[in-house]
């Protein structure tokens, strides 16, 4: 909210840490070979990293938080899609209906974000066209990087059937590999800790550092965001992929909501149309109500009185 712009210093500051982390326990300090050929996670990487730096620019191009995270959990969908256009898989009627109910919930929550830029730029004669552009390369930022992500989810499926399911190591190398990639928003990266170092002081509690605030957002934004990754790490060795998907998309759904009632985000109610569409639709390519189904028909039976 302070910086808009902050974008790649986070990522930068996320990368780092997870890639030290994973030098040290998955690497053995260089010891340890990849299981997949270098030259593979090169492609993966270039990827992955094109896809977290665009991502990052489309929150400064008059995108809203509320509809980065909708237009995002469309990446089911879109790695679907190209499932369909270069892996030639077909799927049922079902799939095909959720794609149709995401796509829907899409555009209605992209059109009413469109009218309200549209609306707020109105009100600034010199600068609404111009606002409304950036805006509509923002909408284009994100439909980019909504498909170079399924792009990169095929070529790591591809990877993984080939030499086997290596998913710490492929996330050590996601995020090492780019790092040299950085130098080149190195100005901005340094911009924006400049800003950081210049925001109001604040003490960290418990044990009384006193640091500027921005700083202490960051590692609270670092730290979570290894949470999460490791989370989601242990949740595809120890989980079906349909229980990671349902948890995955439950998560957006609470950050949604969080980002719209604490940050006070304009959410009309066309946009709570799209959004229930966007993750009904995702919950019906999970199928999880067929796994539903039969727990709840189990449930039932055994509260069932037994007949004599």
């Amino acid at each position: 909210r302070q910086f808009p712009g902050c974008g790649n210093i986070v990522t930068f500051s996320q990368f780092l840490f997870i890639a030290v982390e994973g030098f040290i326990f998955e690497a053995n300090f260089g010891r340890k070979r990849p299981a997949i050929p270098i030259r593979n996670y090169f492609i993966m990487v270039a990827m992955f990293f094109t896809v977290s730096v665009v991502n990052n620019y489309a929150l400064n191009l008059n995108i809203a938080m509320p509809l980065h995270m909708i237009f995002r959990s469309g990446s089911l969908i879109a790695s679907m899609a190209l499932g369909i256009i270069i892996l030639k898989k077909r799927y049922s009627v079902s799939k095909y209906s959720s794609i149709a109910l995401v796509s829907l919930g899409i555009f209605t929550c992209t059109l009413m974000s469109a009218k309200q830029v549209a609306s707020d730029s109105s009100l600034n004669q010199e600068d609404g066209p111009q606002a409304f552009l950036w805006w509509l390369l923002g909408i284009a930022a994100l439909t980019f990087a909504l498909l170079m992500s399924a792009r990169m989810g095929i070529f790591q499926e591809t990877l993984y059937k080939k030499f086997g399911k290596h998913s710490k190591e492929a996330l050590f190398y996601n995020h090492a590999l780019p790092l040299p990639g950085f130098l080149l928003l190195a100005p901005n990266i340094y911009q924006h800790a400049v800003l950081f170092n210049q925001s109001e002081l604040f003490q960290v509690p418990v044990i009384g550092l006193t640091l500027p605030i921005m700083w202490f957002y960051l590692l609270m934004n670092v730290i979570t965001q290894y949470v999460c990754i490791r989370g989601v790490f242990i949740l595809t060795t120890e989980c079906t992929s349909l229980t990671v998907t349902l948890v995955v998309t439950l998560r957006k759904f609470v950050s949604l909501i969080f980002s719209i009632l604490y940050f006070q985000n304009p959410f009309t109610g066309w946009h709570w149309l799209g959004t229930a569409f966007v993750f009904v639709g995702t919950l019906m390519y999970t199928e999880v109500w067929n796994s539903l189904g039969p727990l709840l028909a189990r449930c039932r039976g055994g509260r069932r009185p037994k007949e004599e």
